[in-house]
Formats: C-alpha cells, sequence, structure tokens
C-alpha cells in the first residue's frame, strides 16, 4: 500500500494563492509576488496542440488588451513542456485561423509544468478527467494574492470567456462601491445594496428613507450605479 503520496489540499476563495517559482514562455516567475498590485488570471488547459485549447489561447490572447486595462494579467499553465508550448503557439501565428482571429500571438506566460508541481498544488489534476492533464480551471485573484473566484470546467468544455471578463469587472465593482452584483450584472445595471443591519436601517428603507435605495423587501434593496461611473473606476482608459 503507498503511504508516501502527498495530498495537496484544494485552496479555497479567501485563501493566500499558492505560492511557486516557474519557467514560463516569458521567463521565469516568482508567483503571485511578481504580480503584486495587479490582478491575476490564472488558468489551466490540459494539453498543448489540442483544439479547444488552441480556440481557448487565441480568444484570451485576442482579449488580453481588455483584461490589462481592467488591471489584470493573464497567465497560462500546462503540464507540457516549454519546447512544446513555444512550438504550439507559433503555431497558433504561423497556421491557425478561428472565427475570424488569425496571425494571433500570444505574449501573456504560458507556465511548464513537466512535474504537475504547480498544478497539484492548485487542484488542477482531477483524477475523474485524468490523471496527467490539467482540467480547465480559472482562478482570479486579487492585487494582495488572495484567491477571489475559482471556477473549474471538463476536458471537453471550452470556456466562456466573456463571462471571465464580467466576472472580473464585478469583483472590482463590489469592492469599489461595497456593493454586491445581481445575476447576469453588468456595468449600468442596479446593483445590490449590503443587507440592513438592524431593524431601524430595515425600517428606513423600506420607509422610502434611504436616499437612492428602492426595496422588493427588506432584505432584497438595490440601487443605480451609472456605467461610466462603474468603468472609470475598474477600468483604464
Amino acid at each position: 500500500m503507498e503511504t508516501n503520496k502527498e495530498i495537496y489540499a484544494m485552496p479555497r476563495i479567501g485563501e493566500q494563492a499558492p505560492s511557486f517559482t516557474a519557467v514560463t514562455t516569458q521567463g521565469e516567475i516568482n508567483f503571485p509576488k511578481d504580480y503584486e498590485g495587479s490582478w491575476v488570471i490564472l488558468f489551466s488547459h490540459p494539453a498543448d496542440f489540442t483544439p479547444v485549447c488552441t480556440s481557448e489561447f487565441m480568444t484570451f490572447a485576442v482579449m488580453e488588451e481588455q483584461f490589462n486595462k481592467a488591471g489584470c494579467k493573464l497567465v497560462g499553465l500546462s503540464v507540457d513542456g516549454l519546447y512544446s508550448h513555444i512550438a504550439w503557439l507559433r503555431t497558433i501565428k504561423e497556421k491557425i485561423e478561428y472565427k475570424g482571429m488569425k496571425n494571433v500571438e500570444v505574449t501573456f506566460p504560458l507556465i511548464e509544468d513537466i512535474t504537475m508541481e504547480v498544478a497539484k498544488k492548485y487542484g488542477m489534476i482531477q483524477p475523474g478527467e485524468s490523471n496527467t492533464k490539467a482540467v480547465r480551471a480559472v482562478f482570479i485573484i486579487d492585487p494582495k494574492g488572495i484567491i477571489r473566484t475559482i471556477i473549474y470546467y471538463p476536458l471537453s468544455l471550452g470556456r466562456n470567456f466573456d463571462e471571465l471578463y464580467r466576472a472580473l469587472i464585478a469583483l472590482k465593482t463590489a469592492d469599489e462601491f461595497s456593493i454586491a452584483t445581481p445575476a447576469d450584472w453588468r456595468p449600468g445595471d442596479d446593483v445590490i445594496v449590503p443587507t440592513a443591519g438592524s431593524c431601524g436601517t430595515a425600517k428606513n428603507r423600506m420607509d422610502g428613507k434611504e436616499e437612492g435605495v428602492e426595496c422588493k423587501d427588506w432584505f432584497f434593496c438595490t440601487k443605480k450605479l451609472d456605467k461610466d461611473t462603474v468603468l472609470k473606476k475598474v477600468v483604464t482608459r
């Protein structure tokens, strides 16, 4: 019976992102220290030279400037080696066209993780899917290195990158304005006001005494938050 097998706990929302040093297509990185002061999306893919991953990397590369303007850096990972990464990214640029995207150059770092050290630290290896491939994991990490969002996709399911961007903007908006965002929220939509902490506050809200706040019931109150106000705070121009 095997007894010396290393066990890695799954990282959780609200915890410090596990640290590591790794070789990437853009040189060595010390994560998350090198990204202090910036939001980061760390994401994994199963393998180089696979079609779903290729479509994802092209989409992320095209959207990289959009994420950068929102103060967010992109970092990719797979358990393949550096030379495989380089060859794959060259193939994407020179040969692949998808949904009108072509000549796409991936400039964000792609981590070499042959030993699966990073993938294991972040719970990216799911035995139910594969013992040797990282699932499509997404970690949104804030400027203090705290994990704020975790999303996992199976090997067969390509990610929705508009949703990843929406989640980033919603997180930044919630932090900036001390609110919460409802289902399907986008900048310009009404936001959720934190639940009343006292009977007096709840009564004032229900009586319409709290300016700008509309309540469906004492626990469900919203207010308007102008789209331009949001974008000026969370997106650099």
